[in-house]
C-alpha cells in the first residue's frame, strides 16, 4: 500500500489516466473480497481522489451526506446550526376526583401517601429514623388509597407493611414502594409514593415550608419511576387536595417531570438511540377528596412548567453539544431561534468582530483571536407585552464554546471543556422560558460574548496586555483564565451601553469554587445585601442550590500588575474570590452586581444538568413583581 501511494504521488498533477477498477484495487491491497466490474474510472494523480471515486461509484459513500445523523462541520466550513431536543409528547392534566373503580382504567396508579404529623421531638433525630430497632407505626390508609386497599383485599396494606423500613409510611417525599400488579383482562399496577409528614393545620408557615419543593420532588420521582415501568400508556397520580389544587406545586411538578425525562439522542444512531417512556400518553393528577380544582388555573400552571422545561432542555442541549456542532455561529443561530419563537417579546442584536472592535472590547476579542469562527456578541432583549417596566435588569452568561486553555494548555479534563458555555446555556435557557411565560413588569437583557479559547498563530499569549471596553488594562498571566476576560467586556456593555439597573452573571469560572463547595451548588459573590437575598430566595424556590461566598477586598492585592492596571489571575489560594474581585472592577461601584460560579453543578457523570435556568427565570420574575419604590 505504501509503495503504491508513493508511485501515484510521483505522477504529474495534470496527468489524466484511465484504469480498470479491478486493476486499480491492486494499487491499494493485495487481497480483496470486493466483486467489481471492469468499468473505467477517470482519475487524477491523487490516490485519495482514486479511492473517493471508487467508493462513491460503488455505493460505499453514496448519499452519505444526505443520511448523516446530525449537522456538523465540513472540512472547510464550520457548523452554523444546532439541533434542539423537545420535551416528550405525553399529556399532563388534572382531575377533580375519582373512585377506586374509576382508577382501574389507568395502566398505572400512583397513590400519594402522607405520614402522620411529625412530633417536635422527632425533628433532627436522624439517628432514630435510621435505627434498625425502631418499629414503624402500623400502616394507616385513608381516602382513595383506603378504597383501593379494600378493593384489593388488603394487598396494599400488606405491601407497605412488608416494606415499612424503606417506605416509612411515606415519611420521605418521593420514596416509592415496589409495584403491586393485579391480574385480569385489563390489569392495573399500583405504586405508593411518599409525600412526607402531614402538615399541622395550626402552623401555616411550617405548612408552606414543608411543601416548598414538593412539586419538584414529586415530578422527579414520578418521571424516574415511569422510566422503569414498561408498556404504560396512562397514569393516574392521586394526591391530597392541598397539593393537587396548588398552582405553584403543579407548575414545579410539570417543569421537573418533563425536564427529568430529557434524553439526548442527537448524536446516536440505530440501537444506540435511548427511548424513554415511549408508550406514555398521559399522566392525570387526581385530587383526593374531590377538591374543586380550577381546570383553567391548573392547565395554565402545567403549561408554564412545560415552558420552563423547554428552557432546561435547551440549556442541556447547549452544554451537551460537541464543539464540531456548537461554536459561536451556531450559538448565535440558537439565540435567533429563541427570539423568533417568542412572538415578538424578545428582540435580538448580534455584534460581530468589527462592531466589537469599535466598542473597544479588547479583552473579549483577545480570547476570540484563536477561534476558527468569528466572535459573536449576543444581546437578547425581553420586554413585557403591556410595556410597563418596573425593573431593567441584565443577565450575563459565559459563552466559551470550547476551552483548550490556550497556550497555557489544559493537561486534564479537556474533553469536558464543552461545558465551559454553561453560563450561556443557563442564560439562553432562561431566555427561552421567559419569552414564553411573558412575565410583566420587567425588562430583561441577556448578554453572551461567544467564542472559543483555541491555539493558533493569532491567539493571545501570556504577557499580552489587553484593554477592556472600560479602558482598564489587563496583563495576561494565564490564557486559561479566559472566561473572566470575555465577561469583563460583556459586563461593561450591560452597565454602560444598556444601563441595566442590576446585573447578575453566571459562569463556569473556577475549579476553586468546586473545591470549596463541591459539585452540588453554585457560589454567589456580591456586596449588595438585597441582591444576595433575592438570589437566595430564587435558589431555595427552584432547588438550584447556591451559597453566598466572601468578597474579601484585601485579596485585590493579588491582582496587582507590574505593567498594567491588573492581572487576570491572583495567587495560588482563594482563586474563586479573586475571580469575583476581578469581575467587580468592570461594573459601576454603586450598581448591584452578583457573580455566580456554576462550575460545579452544571455537569454530572450523566451529562449536562440544566443548572441555572430555573434560578435565572425565577429571579427575573421576582424583579417584575417588585415595584420601583420597593
Amino acid at each position: 500500500m505504501a509503495t503504491s501511494r508513493r508511485f501515484l504521488s510521483l505522477l504529474p498533477l495534470n496527468m489524466k489516466l484511465r484504469f480498470p477498477v479491478a486493476s486499480l484495487l491492486t494499487c491499494f491491497t493485495t487481497t480483496s473480497s470486493f466483486t467489481v466490474s471492469s468499468a473505467f474510472v477517470p482519475l487524477r494523480a491523487s490516490p485519495f481522489a482514486i479511492s473517493r471515486s471508487f467508493m462513491t461509484s460503488s455505493g460505499l459513500f453514496a448519499g452519505a451526506a444526505s443520511t448523516a445523523p446530525f449537522t456538523t462541520w465540513t472540512f472547510d466550513k464550520p457548523c452554523n446550526t444546532m439541533e434542539w431536543n423537545e420535551i416528550v409528547s405525553a399529556k399532563l392534566e388534572t382531575q377533580a376526583g375519582a373512585s377506586a373503580e374509576a382508577l382501574e382504567s389507568a395502566d398505572l396508579v400512583i397513590l400519594g401517601i402522607m405520614a402522620p404529623p411529625r412530633e417536635e421531638t422527632d425533628q433532627d433525630e436522624e439517628e432514630d429514623d435510621d435505627s434498625e430497632d425502631k418499629e414503624e407505626p402500623p400502616v394507616s390508609l385513608s381516602g382513595v388509597a383506603s378504597e383501593v386497599d379494600s378493593k384489593l383485599g388488603g394487598s396494599l396494606t400488606q405491601l407497605l407493611t412488608e416494606n415499612a423500613k424503606a417506605f416509612k409510611n411515606g415519611a420521605k417525599a418521593g420514596t416509592t414502594s415496589p409495584t403491586l400488579r393485579t391480574v385480569g383482562a385489563s390489569p392495573t399496577r399500583y405504586i405508593a409514593m411518599g409525600l412526607g409528614a402531614t402538615p399541622k393545620a395550626a402552623d401555616s408557615d411550617k405548612n408552606k415550608n414543608s411543601l416548598a419543593n414538593m412539586g419538584a420532588t414529586l415530578g422527579k420521582a414520578v418521571a424516574e419511576k415511569l422510566q422503569t415501568e414498561k408498556k404504560v400508556k396512562t397514569v393516574k397520580l392521586v394526591l391530597p387536595e392541598l397539593i393537587a389544587a396548588n398552582a405553584a406545586i403543579l407548575e414545579d411538578f410539570s417543569a421537573t417531570f418533563y425536564a427529568t425525562l430529557y434524553t439526548d439522542n442527537r448524536y446516536r444512531t440505530g440501537a444506540k438511540v435511548k427511548k424513554v417512556v415511549e408508550d406514555l400518553e398521559s399522566v392525570t393528577i387526581v385530587a383526593d377528596g374531590g377538591a374543586d380544582v380550577s381546570a383553567t388555573a391548573a392547565a395554565k400552571a402545567i403549561e408554564r412548567g412545560q415552558m420552563l422545561a423547554k428552557g432546561i432542555f435547551l440549556a442541556k442541549d447547549i452544554v451537551n453539544a460537541p464543539h464540531n456542532v456548537l461554536n459561536s455561529l451556531s450559538l448565535a443561530e440558537t439565540a435567533k431561534r429563541i427570539a423568533k419563537a417568542s412572538g415578538g417579546t424578545i428582540q435580538i442584536k448580534i455584534l460581530g468582530k468589527n462592531e466589537c472592535e469599535k466598542l473597544g472590547m479588547g479583552a473579549f476579542l483577545a480570547v476570540a483571536r484563536g477561534s476558527e469562527t468569528e466572535p459573536q456578541f449576543i444581546h437578547l432583549t425581553y420586554k413585557p407585552p403591556s410595556g410597563t417596566v418596573n425593573k431593567k435588569i441584565g443577565i450575563v452568561g459565559k459563552g466559551l464554546l470550547f476551552d483548550t486553555g490556550g497556550y497555557n494548555i489544559k493537561t486534564k479534563m479537556m474533553e469536558l471543556m464543552k461545558f465551559d458555555c454553561g453560563g450561556a446555556a443557563a442564560v439562553l435557557g432562561a431566555a427561552r422560558a421567559i419569552g414564553a411565560m411573558q412575565p410583566e413588569g420587567v425588562e430583561a437583557h441577556f448578554f453572551i460574548a461567544a467564542c472559543e479559547n483555541m491555539v493558533n498563530e493569532k491567539a493571545y499569549v501570556p504577557s499580552d496586555i489587553l484593554t477592556a471596553m472600560n479602558g482598564k488594562t489587563i496583563e495576561v498571566m494565564n490564557t486559561d483564565a479566559e472566561g473572566r476576560l470575555t465577561l469583563a467586556d460583556a459586563i461593561v456593555y450591560a452597565d454602560k451601553v444598556v444601563d441595566c439597573e442590576t446585573i447578575i452573571e453566571l459562569s463556569t469560572l473556577t475549579g476553586a469554587c468546586m473545591a470549596a463547595l463541591g459539585k452540588g451548588m453554585a457560589g454567589v459573590w456580591t456586596t449588595d445585601e438585597p441582591l444576595a437575598k433575592e438570589i437566595e430566595a430564587a435558589s431555595k424556590s427552584t432547588g438550584d442550590k447556591s451559597w453566598r461566598m466572601p468578597m474579601e477586598q484585601s485579596y485585590n492585592e493579588q491582582l496587582d500588575s507590574k505593567f498594567a492596571d491588573m492581572k487576570n489571575i491572583g495567587g495560588a489560594y482563594g482563586g474563586a474570590i479573586t475571580a469575583a474581585l476581578f469581575l467587580q472592577k468592570f461594573v459601576s461601584k454603586k450598581k448591584p452586581f452578583a457573580h455566580i460560579d456554576i462550575a460545579g453543578p452544571v455537569w454530572t457523570e450523566k451529562g449536562a444538568t440544566g443548572y441555572g435556568t430555573k434560578l435565572v427565570a425565577e429571579w427575573i420574575q421576582q424583579q417584575g413583581a417588585t415595584k420601583k419604590d420597593d
